[in-house]
């Protein structure tokens, strides 16, 4: 499995109040099987449960506030 790191700075304001970082499905795949985690301030990981959106060939993972965090996929 891959993965991808992300960071607070990543997400942007999206338009229901909450905050997104947007991925390609060509980079990521069809967003099936995505595993995304957040990071402890220990530096551990722990998997969370968000909405995930698709619109055309974008994939936007959402949540309310922006964290340190990784997405895991099959590639």
């Amino acid at each position: 499995m891959a993965q991808r790191e992300f960071k607070k700075e990543d997400f942007v304001k999206s338009d229901d109040s909450g905050y997104q970082i947007e991925y390609l499905v060509g980079d990521i795949g069809e967003g099936i099987d995505l595993i995304v985690e957040r990071k402890k301030d220990d530096g551990a990981y722990e998997t969370i449960q968000v909405p995930i959106k698709r619109s055309d060939d974008k994939i936007f993972v959402c949540l309310d506030q922006p964290v340190d965090g990784r997405i895991i996929y099959e590639n």
